[in-house]
């Protein structure tokens, strides 16, 4: 049986420049780094989770990072992703301190978790929440 999802891809322009975004300034871990012909196929994730991120460049999937699933109102460059946060606002005062783009503040949310938008930075939008 399917025990879980082990990645999924969001593009970028440069892999370099966003693996030191998810590994510096995120805190997560690189996991895979292979070339593959002309393909590196590399992969971060949080500490300790198990689904991953692919960072697949612009030049092999023909895309344009911070594109996202979807422009609706509000949410250009949405991924369809959502970073689940043990203690949302620690985290997201640190991400802020450290540069990290957000939509705006935390708000409450109708469900009563406190979210926002996270952006990487090639404008990937990744819904940011307490879990």
């Amino acid at each position: 049986m399917i025990a879980y999802i082990h990645n999924t891809l969001v593009i970028v322009s440069d892999q370099e420049r966003a693996l030191d975004f998810y590994v510096n300034t995120l805190g997560w871990e690189k996991r895979i780094d292979v070339l593959m012909g002309n393909y590196r196929f590399l992969t971060v994730a949080p500490v300790g989770g198990q689904t991953e991120l692919a960072l697949g460049p612009t030049h092999i999937f023909k895309a344009e990072p911070g594109t996202g699933i979807g422009a609706g109102p509000g949410m250009p460059g949405q991924t369809g992703i959502t970073f689940g946060v043990d203690d949302v606002e620690e985290t997201y005062r640190t991400l802020v301190e450290r540069g990290v783009r957000f939509s705006g503040p935390l708000e409450e949310m109708p469900w009563g978790d406190k979210a926002t938008w996270l952006f990487d930075p090639d404008g990937n939008g990744f819904f940011f929440t307490g879990c």
